[in-house]
């Protein structure tokens, strides 16, 4: 499979894969400055918060705009000290549970350097990237509903 050079962004389900994104990472011509890479997966889970059973998800974007945000938080955080290389793909589509959905790539000079920017580039994709999550889910008395949900509105502020 060919390097895409993506280095944020949103993709639909299936046209990109984690094994692309670490390329990416790996082909860099600063890469030989990295000491470390950290990953973070976000998965579709099994559960809200409510304790209801989720069927699955299906993840739209206002793509333009995401693709926008998603690269600003990159330029953002390679800024910081000893970051060679910040990444965001987000996927669209209908998930079953377990099934991946986000993956963020920090590549740095040390592991001291990465965590702390990945932790950052997580909380925000998910404040600021217009990002839409609809969970299909069964209430504890059986009932099936589904509803969108986020983690904030505040891109629907700007």
């Amino acid at each position: 499979m060919p390097i895409m050079k993506t280095f944020a962004g949103v993709h639909e389900k299936g046209e990109f894969s984690l094994s692309e994104a670490i390329e990416n990472v790996k082909s860099l011509p600063n890469f030989q400055k990295a000491g470390a890479i950290a990953l973070f997966i976000g998965i579709v889970r099994g559960e809200t918060l409510k304790n209801e059973r989720v069927q699955r998800l299906e993840l739209e974007a206002y793509e333009e705009k995401a693709n926008e945000v998603l690269a600003k938080i990159c330029q953002d955080l390679e800024r910081k000290d000893g970051i060679v290389n910040v990444q965001i793909h987000h996927l669209l589509g209908d998930f079953k549970v377990g099934e991946e959905i986000v993956y963020v790539i920090v590549a740095g000079s040390h592991r001291k350097n990465v965590f702390p920017v990945l932790e950052e580039a997580v909380e925000r994709y998910k404040k600021e990237a217009p990002i839409f999550k609809k969970e299909y889910v069964i209430d504890n008395e059986g009932k099936r509903t589904a509803r969108w949900v986020s983690e904030t509105s505040s891109f629907l502020e700007r």
